[in-house]
């Protein structure tokens, strides 16, 4: 079975400079899985931060289940995430001295069962980063755009 894709944060890609991703493990209640297999996930204000050596999700919106009772969750609450020690503590070291933040890219289910979170390491874009990213694309578009045409003609 492969991976089913559930929420992707866009806005991410555009805004930083992503160095390195990690895939993680999210500690879920049953209602919350429930939401996140029907796709309720918003990612865009969503970051990661360690906190007394545990690796944490915080500002990721998972709607509340709507068949859920009075055993549903707090939509907004911060949420642990599983990575192995070492890696934990070398994220920490980078993110302290290099000023880089955690950033939540997708969420997706691995093999149709758990529920992965892809965290990448980044840094920041000024704004004139941001515009070079899009004249690139644009350029880039343009191009494709053009040999798509010469093939036709031919």
């Amino acid at each position: 079975m492969t991976d089913r894709t559930v929420a992707q944060n866009r806005k991410a890609r555009h805004d930083y400079f992503i160095l390195e991703t990690f895939e993680c493990g999210i500690v879920l209640t049953g209602t919350e899985i429930k939401s996140v297999r029907d796709g309720k996930v918003n990612l865009k204000e969503g970051y990661a931060l360690i906190r007394n050596g545990e690796l944490w999700l915080v500002g990721v919106h998972i709607s509340p289940y709507e068949k859920g009772s009075y055993y549903n969750h707090e939509p907004l609450r911060d949420r642990k995430l599983l990575m192995r020690k070492n890696e934990i503590l070398r994220l920490f070291s980078k993110v302290r001295e290099k000023g880089l933040t955690l950033v939540p890219l997708s969420v997706y289910l691995k093999e149709g069962r758990r529920a992965k979170v892809e965290l990448a390491l980044v840094k920041g874009k000024l704004l004139h980063d941001k515009r070079d990213s899009i004249a690139e694309r644009d350029a880039k578009r343009d191009m494709e755009r053009a040999v798509r045409q010469r093939n036709r003609d031919d």
